[in-house]
């Protein structure tokens, strides 16, 4: 099932799934029948896994199969340090389950791609120098240029990641999100907990390392430390949500509270990314805390934008061409009822499917 060689890594991947899931050896072995000793020795290389364990193992730990199996990719953003006995946080163990969500996007993905119903949009990379928040900014701008979206508010950001090369899934996982590069596949995981707004900037600064580039593939800003790093794409998403331009195209009278909760509200971030961007266009100076003493409460931002509801990274799951593909795929008899309902993470029901045309087959 896998070359002699690789058993450790089957190992290390067990015992990563363990200790993201909260187990200990013994509650593992215990829940498949084994003894404590015999977990310690699957995780160490020493004793081989047949089928009907890694399949026990995987139900155990609720990861696929294939996640034991295979080698953890090369290129992530946030990747999570490789948990141990010792240092086995909830932080720790979140950053874990996200990064396994993470690959099981992946294989979701190249799944479609690999049946010739997805085609991916290359991923786009700025090739601009980014060594300040500056230069940040300016390839946010840029991507909106290349979208043609000027200073208007982001629709649906998970459409604009997927126009980008970057496939996003929407996760019930606690924590906030991660990204990777496969070849030129890139998919992302963002965080259904926390705010839309968070969400968003989420959404969009995992969009960020795509764009300038990830720390663990290219040379972005090479000589600043990891946090540093971050900053720059964090100062991309902000510029690429809410354009310091946009402050700029409305028309009122002198500045409020109200009309920075409408441009927040219209734009759909948080207060805090709204706060920072009117600082920068100059609506408010760094002395001035009146307005970050109080965040706007929702009845605020749903009259801010005339109670209209604005769903974004909530209902929606998968990306719009992804879902298509998964649909084509269906029809055409690529996949079971069941792959289709797993592979649109629930956007579907069994019942929700339509009966097939066989003629599909011919397709």
């Amino acid at each position: 099932m896998t070359e002699t060689g690789d058993w450790t890594t089957v190992g290390e991947h067990v015992r990563q799934a363990r200790l993201g899931a909260g187990l200990s050896q013994a509650e593992l072995g215990s829940q498949l029948g084994l003894d404590r000793t015999m977990i310690a020795k699957i995780e160490s290389g020493v004793r081989r896994v047949d089928a009907l364990e890694l399949i026990r193992l995987a139900a155990a730990l609720a990861v696929p199969i294939d996640h034991l199996l295979e080698r953890r990719p090369a290129v992530i953003s946030r990747r999570a340090e490789l948990l141990t006995e010792d240092n086995d946080s909830d932080v720790a163990r979140r950053s874990q389950r996200l990064e396994i969500a993470l690959a099981s996007w992946l294989r979701d993905v190249r799944q479609l791609l690999d049946a010739g119903t997805l085609t991916p949009a290359a991923p786009l990379r700025y090739e601009g120098p980014v060594a300040s928040d500056e230069d940040a900014r300016t390839a946010a701008r840029w991507l909106r240029d290349l979208h043609s979206m000027g200073t208007a508010p982001i629709d649906s950001l998970m459409d604009l990641c997927e126009r980008s090369g970057q496939y996003v899934l929407v996760s019930d996982l606690p924590g906030e999100g991660a990204s990777l590069v496969d070849g030129e596949l890139a998919v992302s995981v963002v965080s259904i907990e926390g705010n839309p707004g968070r969400r968003r900037a989420t959404a969009a600064h995992e969009l960020g390392h795509l764009v300038l580039g990830d720390e663990y593939a290219s040379d972005l800003a090479v000589h600043m430390s990891r946090a540093d790093r971050e900053g720059l794409i964090n100062a991309f998403a902000a510029e690429l949500l809410l354009p310091v331009a946009a402050f700029q195209d409305v028309d009122q009278g002198p500045v409020s509270r109200e009309a920075l909760i409408r441009l927040t509200a219209g734009y759909r971030t948080s207060w805090s990314l709204g706060l920072r961007q009117a600082e920068r266009a100059g609506w408010l100076n760094a002395s001035d805390t009146r307005w970050s003493r109080t965040t706007p409460t929702r009845a605020e931002i749903m009259d801010a934008v005339g109670w209209a509801p604005q769903p974004d990274l909530d209902g929606i799951r998968v990306p719009p061409g992804y879902s298509h593909a998964v649909m084509q795929a269906w029809r055409r008899h690529l996949i079971s009822d069941a792959r289709a309902v797993e592979l649109l993470h629930g956007q579907i029901d069994p019942d929700d499917l339509p009966a097939r045309d066989e003629t599909d087959l011919a397709l």
